[in-house]
């Protein structure tokens, strides 16, 4: 998590989208939250955005500023009328920049707390402020649907819409367990909705795994740019988002809560080896609060069981021993802290618990 006094950001070794494709002389705008890093060398204009147009944390931080590519424009931000600037932003840079090929990363503060709307849309969802965030974040995408089309651009632009994680206080993860802050399902799952008449087959829906991390290395192959030097932890989904497959190929994906490995995932298989003893976002004061091994580990079955239900690691104990093996194996790569946090955790002693609860520290002089 970063602050307005953050001192670090998103690290100038690694490759944004926007740096990608400019080695393919695309136009890059950048709309809305940044939040990664609000120094001069961490913001948008110095990471392969031609323009910006927005904030450079979450709006429940102060102060909050709003910038037009390097300035500060507005301070504080009139927050009630950002989504729609946003949208007028996003319209005309589609406008302005038609005739040649362009990224537009829009990423939308809201339905994030505080729930501010413009006046126009208070009270027309039904559902309350929450609802009336959605609403005002549908008809921003509306806005830009429109635009491309207006401008010839409909059957030729890639369109991908996605959240960065599952519900907060309020919103629905369906039948998925958990939310934001959590490596259940419901906090990493999200919905993620991809357009392209011609290519991508319409009405097609795909179960297959896939990761925001995977959206540098597919635009790379489709725009034909060179993949950055170091390691990547995405693969190319093209062939699932065509619908030439049902899976791509990758190794274990990873689940982390701040420095802490506590699951993975193989293909259909997911590992729980760690969690935290107090699910996030309960009352203060927190006491006690830390990542614990798991008395065992539970292993889920995501295709028969995406709530998470039902541990079969008793039933599978080679998919387990294989999971948790890849999962060592995967350390070495991270930074130290990932290691020490590993390393810290597994040599704890926990409680017996049953499978599916938050585990507790063993108490000094328990057997």
């Amino acid at each position: 998590m970063l602050w307005p006094d953050s001192q670090t950001g998103l690290s100038t070794s690694e490759t944004t989208i926007a740096e990608l494709l400019k080695t393919r002389d695309y136009r890059t705008m950048c709309i809305g939250k940044w939040h990664l890093g609000n120094l001069p060398q961490f913001l948008p204009c110095n990471r392969g955005f031609d323009e910006y147009f927005g904030i450079p944390y979450s709006h429940d931080m102060w102060p909050l500023p709003l910038f037009r590519d390097r300035e500060v424009v507005e301070r504080p931000v009139r927050i009630e009328t950002l989504t729609e600037r946003y949208s007028a932003q996003a319209v005309d840079f589609i406008g302005r920049t038609r005739e040649r090929p362009f990224f537009l990363y829009l990423a939308h503060h809201l339905p994030h707390l505080p729930l501010v709307v413009a006046p126009r849309l208070r009270g027309n969802s039904g559902l309350g402020a929450y609802g009336d965030a959605v609403q005002q974040v549908d008809w921003s995408v509306g806005q830009i649907l429109e635009a491309l089309a207006a401008n010839g651009l409909e059957d030729r632009t890639l369109v991908m819409f996605s959240s960065d994680n599952g519900p907060w206080f309020q919103g629905s993860a369906g039948p998925l367990r958990g939310g934001k802050g959590q490596c259940f399902e419901g906090g990493f799952r999200v919905p993620f909705i991809a357009r392209c008449p011609g290519w991508i087959p319409e009405g097609a829906v795909s179960n297959g795994m896939a990761s925001t991390l995977d959206i540098l290395p597919t635009v790379a192959r489709l725009a034909g740019a060179a993949l950055p030097s170091q390691p990547l932890d995405g693969v190319d989904i093209s062939p699932l988002l065509s619908g030439e497959c049902e899976q791509v190929e990758r190794e274990a994906f990873l689940y982390f809560d701040s420095w802490n490995l506590q699951c993975a995932r193989a293909g259909r298989w997911k590992l729980h080896v760690a969690r935290q003893n107090t699910p996030p976002w309960t009352p203060e004061p927190k006491v006690g609060v830390r990542n614990l091994p798991l008395p065992r580990p539970e292993l889920y079955d995501l295709e028969a069981d995406p709530a998470e239900s039902y541990d079969v690691a008793p039933g599978h104990p080679e998919v387990v021993a294989d999971i948790r093996s890849r999962m060592e194996a995967a350390l070495p790569a991270f930074p130290q802290q990932v290691v020490n946090a590993w390393r810290e955790t597994m040599s704890l002693a926990v409680e017996e618990t049953p499978s599916g609860a938050y585990p507790a520290l063993r108490t000094q002089g328990a057997p």
